[in-house]
């Protein structure tokens, strides 16, 4: 037998096999496409969904015996930036993370470590004398990093100075590898771009008498963010229509579409809705991040009581979970996260969604369509005769529906839906009123998730305040509690709103037999919510005043989002 080669000529294609990261069919598939793209195999492997990019770096980062970091919480030096001019980094996919003056090292971050031509150009641009030491990171991550710390490529205003006075902006252009294309085509490109670097979820393009808002949705607060001269609406909407796929002739019936981008290095879809008004047709896009839409379980911002109760409650073989809230309050994106959750081979999972919204590996998933007569109701019909283990349906609006999605879960499935209603023990009397019979419901509703989402307060700008005693009433506190309560002030960091993301606050309501019996003998909600509670169930405003105790959001905030009316004495 002949010595083992070492571990960094290995391809990588073999180490993942040998470590039983994938399959040999999956590596045939990945190297079939490799063939066609032309691409690394990594990213082939990545695209396909046969593992993240976080695996791939730590392979690599094992293999190579090379140090992997992760950049969204890394620091980037601006010393180490300035090193390196912008169209470099791109061509050749390098991010410079940090300058050491006294030793002379660059610290550059690269997703490909062959890629030795990178580092030759890098070291002859910048002095002969610099050493330059290599780090691996995500694709994707060095993507992003290039587009923010090199600033912004697509000048939003050179662009409009181009359209009124017919001056070439060549900075944006240059920005870009493209040729010289239409400035409206750049413009609204710019305007998807900037929208989703600020985390909008939402932007609004809304005609007026004579010009036109646009708004963005920050933190699920609209903010408008430009006012433009109607001339540019008409090619504006042609351009979004084309985007889209929707019919271009048509301007007086509503119409939807779909956009699928790459920007900043991954791929963002724009659910796109055309409503005419009497100023001209109204578009508003829905931004679906997919690297923002499937968060972990355990990022959800439970207890890890509660996270332990959800665990449990997710193991039942059989029965139905609801997550109910308004619309927008997050519902669909605790749905993934829980089906990320349970997604293995052994478990068939099929969604049935209005429309879909994060494609997901391994899960089927369809969309209701009003076209070929595919409801939800008639959906989970089909459905049932696919063999699934659990089934998600979108949302549970009529009493078809909920009739189908019992008898699915009475029949051994595990079914997930989305409910609106108030409150988590608010969707007993909701599916009453759908015409769920009690006894139904008894024994076959797992539990209720109910949440809100609220903003978090910028950590840079937030004050601490000594709250007065009609405030401590409101938030429990007892007489030797000291805490501050912290108030939005606005800094830039946060555009002078003083508040910067946002985090669920949810309540768990898990069904236990005793619940079922009251449920079945038509119990008021005050006896099934006295019984809840002295389980250990806490509301929606317990827990959004813990987040305002904690120091994570204020008092305004949770006001505005849940009802506090009860515990003011």
């Amino acid at each position: 037998m002949g010595a083992q080669p070492p571990l960094s000529q290995i391809p990588l294609g073999q180490t993942l096999l040998s470590k039983g990261i994938i399959s040999q069919d999956q590596l045939n598939i990945a190297l079939t496409e490799q063939k066609k793209f032309k691409a690394p195999l990594g990213k082939v492997l990545v695209t396909l969904g046969f593992v993240t990019e976080a695996t791939i770096r730590d392979i690599l980062s094992e293999t190579l015996g090379q140090v992997s970091i992760d950049l969204e919480n890394t620091i980037v030096d601006p010393t180490a930036i300035a090193l390196v001019p912008k169209d470099m980094a791109r061509r050749y996919h390098v991010l410079p993370v940090s300058y050491d003056m006294e030793r002379k090292v660059l610290l550059i971050a690269v997703s490909d470590p062959a890629n030795v031509v990178a580092l030759d150009q890098i070291r002859a641009l910048a002095r002969e004398d610099l050493r330059i030491e290599q780090v691996l990171a995500r694709e994707s991550d060095i993507t992003i990093g290039i587009e923010h710390h090199y600033g912004f490529e697509l000048s939003i205003d050179g662009i409009l100075n181009e359209i009124e006075t017919g001056e070439i902006d060549y900075q944006s252009l240059a920005a870009d590898f493209d040729e010289y294309s239409q400035p409206v085509v750049r413009l609204v490109d710019a305007l998807l771009n900037d929208a989703t670097k600020r985390s909008a979820s939402d932007i609004h393009f809304e005609p007026e008498q004579g010009f036109l808002r646009i708004r963005y949705r920050i933190d699920g607060v609209l903010r408008q963010i430009r006012s433009l001269h109607k001339n540019y609406w008409a090619a504006m909407v042609v351009r979004l229509k084309v985007m889209s796929g929707m019919n271009i002739a048509e301007t007086r019936a509503p119409q939807d579409g779909r956009i699928s981008l790459l920007l900043s290095g991954h791929q963002v879809d724009f659910r796109v809705s055309s409503q005419p008004t009497t100023h001209g047709e109204n578009i508003v896009l829905r931004i679906l991040d997919r690297d923002k839409g499937i968060v972990p379980i355990e990022e959800l911002g439970l207890r890890p009581d509660e996270l332990k109760t959800l665990k449990l409650m997710l193991a039942r073989p059989e029965g139905i979970i609801l997550v109910t809230g308004p619309t927008g309050s997050g519902k669909t994106t605790t749905l993934y996260s829980i089906l990320s959750f349970i997604n293995t081979e052994g478990v068939n999972i099929m969604t049935l969604e209005d429309p879909v919204e994060y494609p997901m590996a391994m899960i089927r998933q369809t969309s209701v369509n009003e076209v070929v007569k595919l409801d939800f109701a008639s959906g989970i019909r089909s459905m049932m005769r696919q063999d699934p283990d659990v089934i998600l349906v979108g949302e549970i609006r009529d009493q078809d529906t909920a009739e189908m999605a019992f008898r699915a879960a009475m029949t051994g499935h595990q079914v997930y839906s989305t409910l609106h209603t108030n409150s988590s023990i608010g969707a007993i009397p909701r599916l009453m009123d759908l015409g769920v019979l009690p006894d139904i419901m008894a024994g076959n509703i797992i539990g209720v998730i109910a949440q809100r989402l609220v903003r978090k307060l910028c950590t840079h700008c937030k004050s601490p305040t000594t709250p007065d005693p009609g405030t401590r009433s409101l938030l429990g506190m007892s007489e030797d509690d000291d805490r501050p309560v912290f108030q939005a002030v606005g800094c830039s960091r946060c555009d002078n709103i003083g508040y910067k993301g946002r985090m669920a606050i949810m309540e768990l309501f898990k069904l236990d037999a005793e619940i079922d019996e009251l449920i079945a003998r038509r119990a008021t909600g005050r006896e099934v919510r006295l019984h809840a509670a002295a389980k250990g169930f806490r509301t929606l405003a317990d827990d959004a005043i813990q987040r305002v105790l904690a120091g994570h959001t204020s008092l305004d905030e949770i006001s505005r989002v849940v009802d506090l009316t009860d515990r003011v004495i």
